[in-house]
């Protein structure tokens, strides 16, 4: 299997190498650069389905991948050729046993529903009549990302040592990490069905929105309730009325909203191919093999940056978005300022048509980069999904404006984080923290009466011309998040 693989690899980097390096007699520099960046997108299809993730990844990159090539890597699809029924059928009888089959009474194996490198996935009828999804993952496939991982490994350690000053403000071993981890998930389904079940549940207070129901899930074997409806490209806008054609769309970017600031869990991939659409029974959100997380901070911090966009004050948006990162010693932060300042009015106000809300978080993305401010991978990943997004719902409903639904959706998600900050756990926390500060200023004030005693206090010149001690926002927070704290276990206790 090794030897086999890294021949491929081989083999597609020599192509890859003799299609960029060859220029014909053309003189013309677009072609040239369009030939390169579509052979740079046939190789990582070639190669499967981890390289097609690190493609995905650096489509959401414009601050180290041209603009050709990011148009190019936009294209990237995982799709292969179909495998003959009878190539799943061992994984089937290891998965599930060897009467698998009395599970279902009909398997449509001439017209597979999709074929990826990672799996195959069929329409069946069950034993009791209900229609449903068998997806099967491909034999031999693990060891295949096995092997490329470990080459793409090596291969983040040599750029690293390449290029010091690349590798301080774009973390690729954090990035390659990131996509280690989806394939990962990707690899076992019952990840994917703790997502659809979780994903499902938050689909729940939308009136237009669900996710299909896990039936039966094995480490390489899934069972899921039927879609309704087609892709969202698929079907014309002029099939729903109006008034439902917008509810969808909106419900569907709500949705996202809620995964990034709310639940922090969100799907990572939700392109036209994953969205059904169907007159009369909305959307349903489908392959929920790659999702991400997001921490608490950094959800707080995008929060901010977006609505700063969405109100048209750049110089918000860019203290936000720094904050959210780690400037490097030579970062610019006045000429990133400027860069945002440019940006942000037009993204204000623009519709789905006209602008995409998704490819403003890149092109900051890109901005910071090259102003020397760190970003956690995970920003890239929210920005491909939020980009996906509003390129599947422009299909529906070009003329929705994605900072007017964040608008919609503020006082939900503001009240929904500020019962999690009165939370009893948080404010917990708020009652240990203040605690600690108190215990660590008591141990500093005996030190000083010590000190005092034996003549020893030294007290640093430095300090003499330091401006008074102020308590920050976050002292006078979670002081009062303590006191809140204290009266809730109070209560409870009496309770």
């Amino acid at each position: 299997m090794g030897d086999g693989r890294l021949h491929l690899i081989a083999s597609t980097l020599a192509r890859l190498a003799a299609s960029t390096l060859a220029t014909g007699t053309s003189s013309d520099v677009v072609l040239r650069r369009g030939r390169r960046a579509r052979a740079v997108r046939e190789a990582f299809e070639r190669l499967g389905p981890l390289y097609i993730k690190v493609g995905q990844i650096l489509s959401t990159r414009p601050d180290f991948v041209s603009a050709e090539t990011i148009e190019e890597l936009g294209k990237l699809h995982d799709r292969v050729p179909a495998a003959p029924f009878r190539d799943f059928e061992t994984v089937l009888a290891d998965e599930l046993g060897r009467d698998w089959h009395r599970l279902f009474r009909h398997i449509d194996v001439e017209h597979p529903l999709g074929s990826a490198s990672l799996a195959q996935v069929y329409r069946v009828t069950l034993a009791d009549g209900r229609r449903a999804a068998l997806k099967v993952q491909r034999g031999g496939i693990r060891q295949v990302v096995a092997t490329d991982t470990a080459l793409l490994r090596r291969a983040a350690a040599l750029l690293a040592a390449a290029r010091p000053k690349f590798t301080s403000v774009v973390d690729v071993h954090a990035m390659l990490d990131l996509i280690f981890k989806a394939v990962e998930d990707e690899l076992d389904f019952t990840v994917e069905a703790r997502n659809m079940d979780r994903g499902r549940a938050q689909a729940a207070a939308f009136d237009h929105l669900t996710v299909p129901e896990v039936l039966l899930a094995t480490p390489r074997v899934l069972v899921q309730s039927l879609a309704a409806g087609r892709s969202i490209r698929e079907v014309p806008p002029g099939a729903f009325p109006a008034d439902e054609r917008l509810a969808i769309a909106h419900d569907l970017l709500a949705y996202m909203y809620q995964g990034y600031f709310v639940d922090r869990l969100f799907h990572a991939d939700p392109h036209p191919g994953n969205i059904f659409v169907e007159p009369g029974r909305g959307a349903s959100l489908i392959d929920w093999g790659m999702v991400c997380r997001l921490d608490r901070p950094t959800s707080l911090k995008l929060a901010l940056t977006l609505i700063n966009i969405v109100e048209n004050d750049g110089d918000g948006a860019a203290k936000a978005w720094v904050e959210m990162g780690t400037p490097t010693q030579w970062a610019d932060i006045s000429g990133f300022t400027s860069d945002v300042a440019v940006l942000v009015p037009k993204a204000a106000t623009a519709s789905l048509e006209e602008l995409n809300f998704g490819l403003t978080l890149t092109t900051v993305l890109g901005h910071s980069t090259r102003r020397g401010i760190k970003i956690s991978p995970v920003i890239p990943m929210l920005g491909k999904s939020f980009a996906n997004m509003e390129g599947s719902i422009r299909h529906l409903a070009p003329e929705l404006s994605a900072a007017e639904v964040l608008r919609a959706e503020l006082a939900d998600i503001m009240v929904d984080l500020a019962a999690e900050t009165l939370s009893e756990s948080f404010l917990a926390r708020g009652v240990v923290e203040l605690l600690l500060t108190a215990n660590g200023s008591y141990t500093q004030a005996r030190g000083i009466l010590r000190d005092l005693s034996n003549r020893k206090l030294q007290i640093p010149i430095d300090s003499l011309n330091a401006a008074p001690s102020r308590p920050t926002a976050a002292k006078v927070f979670y002081g009062a998040a303590a006191v809140g704290g204290v009266l809730l276990w109070r209560k409870h206790r009496g309770g």
